[in-house]
């Protein structure tokens, strides 16, 4: 799938290139390899209907990367941290998911490469068609 977003695109990685997707774009990040189960833990986290299953991986034309459940399912998403909840595609959901583990990692590790991750998917969710339902879930 290639969704189109502004001038932003997301291309899926075929599956040849999985093996490589988080070293190739966080291998330099401290701790990187924390961040595939910490987002599986995000999605357990706000959504009651998660029960583990494969993601889908994507790249952003602008440098960005990041995953999403490969499910054709709608989720309901509820943020006890702020009270918000949106009901959102596997890819929205990804994308929010996404934004606060990139976020957290970056406070955590302290990393500008980790911070410019978060960028590079906050500038694809913007204007991303479920903006409003990520942004509501992330902020």
């Amino acid at each position: 799938m290639n969704q189109t977003t502004s001038s932003l695109i997301a291309v899926s990685v075929p599956d040849a290139q999985r093996l490589n997707f988080w070293p190739k774009h966080f291998g330099k990040i401290p701790q990187w390899m924390l961040l595939e189960p910490r987002a599986f833990a995000w999605m357990d986290r706000l959504c009651d209907a998660y029960s583990g299953g494969c993601w889908n991986y994507y790249t952003l034309s602008n440098g960005g990367a990041f995953i999403a459940p490969d499910s054709e399912d709608n989720w309901t998403m509820f943020n006890k941290l702020n009270g918000n909840s949106s009901e959102m595609s596997s890819e929205g959901a990804g994308i929010a998911v996404c934004l606060l583990n990139w976020s957290h990692h970056a406070c955590r590790t302290g990393s500008p490469a980790m911070s410019e991750h978060y960028y590079h998917l906050r500038e694809f969710a913007l204007s991303h068609p479920e903006c409003s339902a990520i942004l509501h879930i992330t902020d």
